[in-house]
């Protein structure tokens, strides 16, 4: 799942920096009153007497990065069914705004990022990548590639607790960034067993039970399970953390011979089921009709990543080609056609998409897959729900003509972890940004007419903008360079700024766009307070190459102290704004070819400039390279 800040845009989660004496909405349990306090000196360090249960999101050196949760422990249960639990606000269909964009969110889409939301690696010039750009110990890029024989419905794990019965961990709607040092004790529990550990054997995913110092440094950690897939939350549609093991449920029509149908119905209202699924065959329907009119979702990163509770999947290879279809879904991950895995490829063309709750894409591609759309008809209602929507493994999707709408929060009319390319199509996002890429990924738009309406959320860290581009450190993207290339058509911001970079290197090119800013700010490359796992805060900033072609352009450009600009204005372009006009901050060259215009609307503060300087149109404003003035 896509973690805006799951996200993915993460409109996104709602998460916040807190120390343990504010955290709210996380299951505490009461250690030994001898764990209270340690007083050190004059000035005492305080413990607190609670424990946090906590999922890793990221690891960055000595700092972590995790999302709060609560462990249930019904050790009546002894059978082994999952114990039953609260759902965060994001899983439960509802619409609220707590939910990210897809984010994204190895998450379901919890971070928004907005679905959210990973491939592309062209490097960027001149500028070097900031501290982010190395994934984080104990992090890798999920295979996801293929499935592996023998594919089933997931078992809802649990840890057992020291009395037999299950303890199961259902995430919150908070993360908490904390320290290891060497007072830190770690221990790994395993049944009634104890053994001793080190920080080398935390790993994101793993669920910890932490006591804290006010500082936010840990005094014990507890290392519950190891890794996403042992530790699973209780409640249908409230999972996160994704089985390593391919997950994609069971299906009510398995298709797995070759075969061409056309006008039949295909219905499902079973938990993690697909109404159909093709297996490997060489398949074409025409004139079908899809419900998946209910069922619950045990796992929403299972549902976002493996196809797990969609309509339609298809997956191990298989071709499918699909025409005139009406697919509607009303579930929880009830994503409407689903694309799973290297060498699986749909073709869908002329036909009608509509899904209504959280976590439920239009069409999402995963896994290495192809997706193909041609003139289709897409529109989704819930949270976390991109039109295009594309999670871990990434593949490649390819779009022409058709409109795709979406209603909820962190649900972008485009969610990227793969490469997404979209011509001659409307593009409407009303509650959220427009367009997302995650990572080493990119979305290329050709004479696209796209919108974008970001709701703010109640953190004030938290920035509002039409398209991102960002790093979420989930492992739903590689780490690498993104870029975004818009020729033609017209992007139209509602809310936010235009562009927002971050946690990030990445290229954005734009070739005779219309653009209509909904405030000053055209562009803002900056680090954020990586209360969403985006990061180490003072190292997360971006770094990007902004390269214009026949382009006018209008705003201000915001490039913050840890972040890099090369901006590049050719073939006739004009920019009128001003950069940094607040006063120096990160390092910015701007290069102005010949017949190109920088028309200033403000004191402008760059390090570096290439072209005639008669090109500046000062308006009685002054360009300052490194402090020193180069215009009148």
């Amino acid at each position: 799942m896509n973690r805006f800040g799951k996200r993915a845009l993460i409109g996104t989660l709602c998460v916040c920096m807190v120390t343990v004496f504010a955290l709210s909405g996380c299951s505490t349990a009461n250690t030994e009153e001898t764990a209270a306090a340690t007083a050190t000196d004059a000035q005492t360090t305080v413990v607190t007497t609670d424990t946090t249960y906590v999922q890793v999101q990221s690891i960055d050196g000595t700092t972590v990065t995790a999302l709060v949760g609560t462990m249930s422990q019904p050790s009546a249960q002894t059978d082994g069914s999952a114990p039953q639990g609260t759902a965060p606000d994001m899983a439960s269909g509802s619409g609220d705004t707590s939910t990210p964009p897809d984010m994204a969110s190895g998450s379901g889409d919890t971070s928004t990022p907005p679905d959210m939301p990973s491939g592309d690696g062209s490097s960027s010039s001149g500028q070097g990548a900031p501290d982010m750009q190395s994934a984080p110990d104990g992090q890798s890029a999920p295979d996801g590639q293929s499935a592996p024989d023998g594919q089933s419905a997931p078992d809802m794990q649990g840890a057992p607790d020291a009395t037999g019965g299950m303890m199961g961990f259902t995430a919150g709607t908070e993360t908490i960034t904390f320290t290891i040092d060497d007072t830190t004790t770690i221990t790994k529990q395993s049944g009634a067993d104890t053994t001793e550990a080190t920080a080398t054997d935390l790993a994101v995913g793993d669920i910890l039970a932490l006591t804290l110092t006010s500082e936010n440094v840990a005094q014990t950690i507890v290392i519950q399970s190891s890794g996403s897939a042992d530790m699973t939350a209780s409640q249908p549609g409230a999972t996160f953390g994704g089985s390593d093991t391919v997950t994609n449920g069971t299906s009510v029509t398995t298709i797995d011979t070759d075969s061409d149908i056309s006008g039949e119905t295909y219905a499902s209202s079973g938990d993690d089921e697909n109404a159909v699924r093709i297996d490997g065959a060489t398949v074409t329907l025409s004139d079908i009709t899809v419900n998946k009119t209910g069922g619950a979702s045990s796992n929403t990163e299972n549902g976002d990543f493996y196809g797990m509770n969609a309509a339609l999947l298809a997956l191990n290879g298989a071709t499918v080609t699909i025409s005139g279809a009406t697919v509607t879904t009303d579930a929880v991950n009830g994503n409407g056609v689903f694309s799973y895995g290297t060498g699986t490829t749909v073709n869908i063309s002329d036909s009608v998409i509509r899904t209504s709750m959280n976590n439920s894409g239009g069409i999402q591609t995963t896994g290495g897959a192809t997706m193909n759309a041609t003139n289709l008809d897409v529109e989704t209602e819930g949270n976390s729900a991109a039109a295009i929507r594309s999670d871990r493994g990434g593949g490649d999707v390819n779009v022409t003509g058709g409109t795709y709408v979406t209603n909820g929060t962190s649900s972008p009319a485009v969610y990227s972890t793969a490469d997404i390319t979209v011509t001659d199509a409307t593009l409407t996002a009303n509650a959220s940004e427009a367009v997302v890429v995650e990572g080493q990924n990119s979305v290329t738009l050709n004479n696209v007419t796209l919108s974008g309406n970001m709701q703010a959320s109640t953190d004030a860290s938290e920035n509002v903008q039409n398209i991102m581009i960002y790093q979420s450190m989930s492992g739903d993207a590689e780490v690498g360079h993104s870029s975004f290339t818009a020729t033609g058509g017209s992007i139209l911001a509602n809310a936010g700024d235009m562009f927002y970079v971050t946690n990030t290197t990445c290229t954005i090119s734009l070739t005779n766009v219309a653009l209509t800013l909904a405030n000053e700010n055209l562009l803002t490359v900056a680090g954020n307070s990586s209360s969403r796992g985006w990061g180490t805060e003072g190292a997360n900033g971006g770094t990007c190459t902004f390269i214009v072609s026949q382009q006018t352009l209008t705003g201000n450009i915001i490039v913050d102290s840890i972040s890099g600009l090369d901006f590049q204005l050719g073939d006739g372009s004009v920019f009128t704004g001003a950069i940094n006009p607040d006063g120096t901050a990160g390092t910015v060259s701007v290069t102005l070819a010949d017949g190109c215009q920088w028309v200033l609307t403000g004191d402008s503060y760059i390090t570096s400039f290439t072209g005639d300087v008669s090109g500046i149109v000062t308006n009685g404003y002054t360009v300052y390279v490194n402090g020193t003035a180069i215009t009148d």
